[in-house]
């Protein structure tokens, strides 16, 4: 799945105990795969204004929300390939579109170098980059990763994700920062292109597990306790 650039999908997320992820797991047996990248330390810088526009805009948006981050799989190295995304949601259906790029590529075309590929994908992001203007690193998130897929279906994908870590302005990639949420907690994704399987909606229901609307990067901004406006991430 890391090897995909292209997405668009539903997302529902759920805030478990790891009693509920180890009922889930037991519950669905048989029906998931674990992802052939098993378990991986996931980092995200999110590239945001001097004032925190997007995220203040995410959080206080009604149908469509935007972002732009960095990502890497495990800590990169050197001049390491990372992913750079721009990621839509629009009326509940999730855009996601991404490259592949050595990271100093990446840090020079953030600091005002020219678009370091061409392509349909880079032209969004760099459309992106200029509407907002001077977008820096404002905020890293850090957090472990177990992924699974359907064994029937390789577009139905959960993930679980713990230890959550907040560092604002970053300088690059490492370091770990402040909890998100108590280490007791995970996060877990369910990313379908249409409904949720019938198997899966009743181990939800049979584990008690129910979503609720949730952001790591809003919730680490709240965090901060920046002023903002709304009340649900």
């Amino acid at each position: 799945m890391q090897n995909v650039y292209i997405f668009k999908r539903y997302e529902k997320k759920y805030r478990i105990s790891e009693a509920q992820r180890e009922a889930l797991l037991r519950e669905t047996e048989g029906h998931l795969i674990p992802d052939s990248h098993g378990k991986s330390r996931l980092h995200s810088i999110y590239l945001d204004t001097a004032d925190y526009r997007l995220i203040r805009e995410s959080i206080t948006a009604g149908a469509y929300k935007e972002k732009l981050r960095l990502r890497s799989y495990g800590l990169p190295e050197g001049n390491d390939n990372v992913f750079f995304e721009i990621k839509k949601k629009y009326k509940g259906i999730v855009y996601k579109r991404r490259i592949l790029l050595p990271l100093d590529s990446a840090y020079n075309y953030i600091a005002g170098g020219p678009p370091p590929q061409k392509g349909q994908i880079m032209n969004e992001i760099d459309y992106a980059m200029r509407v907002y203007g001077s977008l820096s690193p404002k905020m890293q998130i850090s957090c472990d990763r177990e992924a699974y897929f359907a064994a029937d279906d390789g577009d139905v994908r959960l993930t679980f994700d713990s230890e959550l870590r907040f560092l604002p302005n970053p300088e690059g990639f490492g370091g770990e920062g402040e909890e998100i949420i108590p280490d007791t907690e995970l996060i877990l994704e369910i990313k379908t292109a249409g409904a949720v399987p019938m198997w899966l909606s009743a181990a939800l229901s049979k584990c008690e597990i129910f979503s609720a609307p949730f952001s790591k990067y809003g919730t680490a901004y709240k965090k901060l306790n920046f002023p903002y406006k709304g009340e649900k991430l």
